[in-house]
């Protein structure tokens, strides 16, 4: 499935930052991620284009960041966990930082995804801009999701893709379950059944059929007539792992079968078996097997 990638917000958000690492050209079509370096600043504030979650990665206990919202202050100490949310279309008056250098992550999430999860939640109309612009927040949830999507864009995988469309969604769930202005319905309980079998047989045949394909959680998630975060779930009840991780582990299975002919160059197997780069296929697949693609195929030849 072709999709666009996710522009981040036009025009130099963070002017004054500097930036550490992006998603730019990792082709991730739900969420877009920036790891900034910001230090002592002040200036207008910027309009988000898409709902933005900023959590500092790398925080100090003094100084603030303070933002002027709709005449009134907000302020926070930029420790390390420390969020902020903004909603689509927000916009800060005035942004002021008199903290010395922290590193922060800034995920973008556009409104598709939040429509996304119509299936599983009564939202509102627009759920993107319904979000509380928030400032301090503290919250496991979303700081392990920066986490993996940081790990993701530092270290890309052959199944990232995959990965960053799972968690974008799962942020989008949790911040349509508690950071909206609006109450919204809660989902009917429908517990966490997995798949059943000719499902789950049609979707395991397609990750088989296209494993040197660029295959998305949503393209699964149309193989199972489900909705992309009820799929998500069936699936790791029906397998025990995430549709990314099973798809990397049948790539990793299928580099090991292309390594065992021994005709195969090891860079044209990490191309196929959809790796960013050869150092990352063997990474995964020193962590999988104890040994280096090489060293693999050394020993079968012993």
């Amino acid at each position: 499935m072709n999709q666009q990638p996710v522009q981040r917000p036009g025009g130099p958000s963070y002017p004054t930052s500097m930036l550490l690492s992006s998603s730019k050209d990792l082709g991730w079509s739900t969420l877009s991620a920036e790891l900034r370096s910001h230090g002592r600043s002040d200036g207008p504030g910027t309009e988000a284009l898409h709902a933005e979650v900023a959590i500092t990665m790398r925080g100090v206990n003094e100084g603030q960041v303070a933002c002027k919202v709709g005449g009134s202050w907000r302020t926070v100490r930029p420790t390390t966990g420390t969020i902020w949310l903004r909603p689509i279309g927000a916009k800060s008056d005035v942004a002021l930082i008199s903290a010395p250098k922290v590193q922060v992550m800034h995920m973008y999430v556009p409104a598709p995804v939040f429509r996304r999860l119509a299936d599983d939640y009564d939202l509102p109309t627009s759920p993107g801009r319904s979000i509380r612009y928030s400032c301090g927040v503290q919250d496991p949830i979303i700081s392990q999701v920066a986490q993996t999507v940081l790990s993701e864009m530092m270290h890309p995988t052959a199944a990232g893709r995959m990965l960053v469309e799972t968690s974008s969604l799962f942020l989008a769930a949790r911040l349509a379950h508690s950071y909206l202005e609006t109450t919204f319905a809660q989902p009917q309980a429908r517990g966490c059944h997995g798949l059943n079998a000719r499902r789950l047989k049609r979707v395991l045949e397609y990750v088989d059929m296209h494993l040197i394909d660029d295959v998305t959680v949503g393209d699964l998630a149309k193989v199972a007539c489900l909705s992309v975060f009820h799929f998500s779930r069936a699936f790791a009840a029906s397998m025990g792992v995430p549709p990314h991780r099973y798809v990397s582990q049948r790539r990793l299975d299928y580099a090991k079968a292309l390594i065992v002919t021994g005709r195969t160059p090891l860079d044209k197997i990490a191309l196929d078996t959809r790796f960013a780069s050869q150092s990352s296929f063997t990474r995964a697949f020193r962590r999988a097997t104890g040994m280096t693609p090489g060293e693999y195929r050394q020993a079968l030849r012993q």
